[in-house]
């Protein structure tokens, strides 16, 4: 929906070319045509691109959504501008969409970033820790979905004022020193032990106002099922956990076969996965909704999915961000 805007208003500057040519083209009306074009025209900065980010919806939910950033950025740059984002009250704010906030304390100010093997290390001032306990650990989370949304950032190291953050004060959670996205997003426990323990991250939809964006949930539950059947029962379920959480995969869509490769899973359905038959039509939100649940808890880089022995879509994941 960003790049669809950007687009249109790349259109300004063309449509004003084209009517200065015609002054030049048709002489005898240059008079009266160059009295009616406005006597200043705005410069418009072509310069930029969209990007992922994880912030606050009006549930207290990080949400997935786009924002506006500068384009042809060194990773330590491209990190500053979606922390800043990030902030509340910061300089980025103006980027937010509609529907979402930032979730970072206003006060906290960015001390240093620095980029190095897929390594991020970031240090942030004291104030980042002025937070309501219940944000805490999402907090944390967005801000390692976020950066890691960057394709180079594998791992993240946090600190505040200089020392490791290894414990929220708050909440006494511990933390890992090395943060990745195997920390989990929007974290529900569904265990009756903690014996066998699955760790599966499902991407479900949420609307706001005509508008729909996909939320991630990291579910524990006590399945030893392969986590691509567990997405795949999650999304076609009538029931969906949180109330506010939506999927339109049909609830008769099965999952019948799964082939992995080292870089490549095949997925095989019946034709209940389609929203049209006769076009043999999938909808987009059912392929984000599986191909961003497979990227958070596989190694893999492309998704096939096939009905009937027919390939209907294949998606390169590294495109999902």
């Amino acid at each position: 929906m960003l790049k669809e805007m950007l687009a249109r208003k790349l259109l300004i500057p063309t449509v004003a070319l084209l009517a200065l040519s015609l002054i030049y083209v048709l002489p005898e009306t240059k008079k009266d045509f160059h009295e009616q074009l406005p006597q200043k025209l705005e410069y418009i900065n072509t310069d930029v691109d969209t990007h992922v980010i994880y912030l606050l919806d009006s549930y207290n939910m990080l949400g997935r959504t786009e924002v506006v950033v500068s384009s042809n950025q060194e990773i330590e740059q491209k990190a500053k501008e979606l922390m800043e984002i990030l902030i509340k009250g910061g300089t980025g704010e103006s980027k937010i969409p509609s529907g979402f906030n930032s979730i970072l304390p206003s006060d906290t100010r960015i001390l240093s970033i620095k980029y190095e093997e897929g390594l991020l290390k970031i240090n942030l001032s004291k104030e980042v820790l002025d937070i309501r306990a219940e944000l805490e650990e999402k907090m944390v989370e967005a801000i390692v979905y976020t950066l890691t949304s960057i394709d180079e950032v594998k791992n993240i190291i946090l600190y505040v004022e200089g020392d490791i953050l290894t414990k929220l004060p708050k909440t006494k959670i511990n933390l890992p020193s090395t943060l990745n996205r195997e920390f989990g997003i929007n974290k529900k426990y569904d265990m009756q032990t903690y014996k066998d323990v699955n760790k599966i991250t499902i991407y479900y939809l949420n609307k706001y106002n005509d508008n729909y964006y996909y939320v991630p949930v990291t579910k524990y539950v006590n399945d030893n099922r392969e986590k691509i059947q567990i997405v795949i029962d999650e999304l076609s379920s009538s029931h969906v956990y949180d109330g506010n959480l939506m999927s339109f995969l049909s609830n008769n869509a099965k999952l019948l076969a799964v082939e992995k490769t080292d870089d490549l899973m095949h997925l095989k359905f019946n034709s209940y996965i389609f929203s049209d038959n006769i076009n043999e039509q999938i909808l987009e939100e059912v392929i984000y909704t599986i191909c961003l649940s497979i990227k958070d808890n596989y190694d893999v880089k492309e998704v096939v999915i096939e009905v009937d022995d027919k390939e209907v879509t294949k998606k390169a994941l590294k495109t999902l961000e």
